[in-house]
């Protein structure tokens, strides 16, 4: 049974039940066995009235809890009343609360905001202050934080006190005697630790910590070290801001993959449903027209071995398998390539073996499939076209050397060019997938067409 059949009908049971149960104290606790997760998931199947009045079944706290999952919560914060959303926002964390905001205009935005709490309206605008490409985008201010200084008694006083606002505890925030950050008490050191015994001893000072200011995908490969629930995040003064979730985490490593994702192909940014079409066409003219003269380039090259192709016309059938296995090398390659990069410890002596390894993979691959083509394509150029047997083996023979030329080649430029453009600044996501591409290309035609011309017409007079 599939995940998405589960799913739906997990979101089918939730409809039910809010359509045929009519007391509310049954509702809500029914409710209660089903994830918020879920339940966002239900909203877009219901009617606005049925909405509204599961909002107050659930109430406030609860209601905030789902729309942190929704993606698109401006269609349906829009449906409340100004002072409920501004209710809810104050409910959700921080950063969750800026992501809504960042969905609505800018004059409801406003006042919504107005009607925030200072400690909420300034947490927001906070992490409103980063650019998204910074680790403080990302944080949270739902934590707990205590000071060195109190007792076991104390300590625990603080935790029940600040878990009514904060659920990530985990991890207690350890601040010193100038509210500046100092370490982290595990949850369940404190709970077995006894009353006389000291709160120091507890605090793990040597903690990993994040900056602020840190981009992102610098800091992924620490994040994923560490694997904590939560880390917590500083600023150049040692001020505890805010920590980063698993949460944060998942959904920080998934952006990053996805804005990796759309690179490859040429493109600055992850577009959506909802992108007018003149954003679109403004990502992507830019490198397509880039492409364009780079395959006028390829073209004019095939136009050079013209006489070739008017000589033996057979030989064009076979051009797309060599350009497709260059490419299909090559990306693979890079793929490779782009995910070692990520590893900024990564020494030039291990640069060197990646570089060695895939030239290595792309000769016997390419020995390989070069084998099979010589045999396969001598074959079917021998018995559905009827060539002789050496005339039929010498153009598969060119096909074979050709491919594995290309696949070697592809494999090298697949590998060094995106550690060149690491080396010189540029993100080598971003120009080394359309501009590999082209190379290959030329390099596939180059050697197909060339050996086609020596081979074919120079050597064995095929025409």
């Amino acid at each position: 049974m599939s995940k998405d059949f589960l799913q739906d009908e997990t979101i089918n049971s939730i409809i039910e039940l809010i359509r045929t149960v009519k007391q509310p104290r049954k509702l809500r606790e029914a409710l209660e066995d089903y994830h918020d997760n879920d339940i966002s998931n239900a909203l877009a199947e219901l009617t606005k009235s049925e909405r509204l009045t599961l909002y107050q079944i659930i109430g406030i706290e609860r209601t905030a809890d789902v729309f942190s999952y929704l993606d698109d919560v401006d269609a349906y914060i829009s449906e409340i009343n100004l002072n409920d959303a501004a209710a809810i926002i104050e409910e959700m964390d921080a950063d969750d609360a800026v992501d809504l905001l960042e969905q609505i205009d800018d004059e409801y935005e406003e006042k919504l905001v107005n009607l925030l709490s200072k400690k909420t309206s300034k947490d927001i605008k906070m992490i409103q202050a980063y650019d998204d490409d910074e680790i403080g985008s990302k944080m949270t201010t739902n934590y707990i934080v205590i000071h060195r200084d109190l007792t076991i008694k104390e300590a625990m006083r603080q935790l029940i006190k600040q878990s009514d606002e904060n659920d990530n505890i985990d991890t207690l925030y350890v601040l010193d005697e100038n509210d500046l950050f100092y370490g982290e008490i595990p949850l369940r050191d404190l709970i077995r630790a006894r009353a006389n015994e000291d709160l120091d001893k507890l605090i793990i000072t040597n903690y990993p910590v994040l900056h602020d200011h840190d981009r992102i995908e610098d800091c992924l490969e620490d994040i994923k070290d560490y694997a904590s629930l939560t880390l917590p995040v500083i600023n150049d003064k040692n001020e505890l801001l805010g920590v980063l979730t698993a949460q944060d985490i998942i959904e920080t490593v998934d952006d990053e993959l996805s804005d990796d994702y759309v690179k490859l192909g040429g493109l600055t940014s992850e577009e959506d449903l909802n992108e007018s079409i003149i954003d679109s066409m403004k990502k992507r003219l830019p490198w397509l027209g880039a492409l364009l003269v780079l395959g006028l380039l390829v073209s004019s090259v095939v136009g050079i071995f013209e006489e070739v192709v008017a000589q033996i016309a057979i030989i064009v059938c076979f051009q797309s398998l060599v350009l497709d296995m260059a490419g299909n090398v090559g990306t693979q390659s890079l793929a490779v390539t782009i995910r070692v990069l990520m590893d900024e410890d990564v020494t030039s002596k291990q640069k060197v073996g990646l570089v060695l390894k895939e030239v290595k993979v792309g000769l016997v691959n390419g020995l390989l499939l070069g084998t099979a083509a010589f045999i396969f394509i001598g074959l079917y150029v021998h018995i559905f076209k009827n060539y002789d047997m050496l005339h039929a083996f010498s153009i598969s023979a060119c096909v074979g050397v050709a491919l594995l030329v290309a696949m070697l080649v592809s494999s090298l430029v697949g590998t060094v060019v995106p550690i060149a453009f690491t080396k010189i600044g540029i993100d080598p996501a971003v120009a080394s997938g359309p501009f590999i591409t082209t190379i290959n290309d030329l390099v596939a035609v180059v050697s197909y067409y060339g050996l086609a011309w020596i081979l074919l017409i120079n050597v064995m007079h095929i025409v």
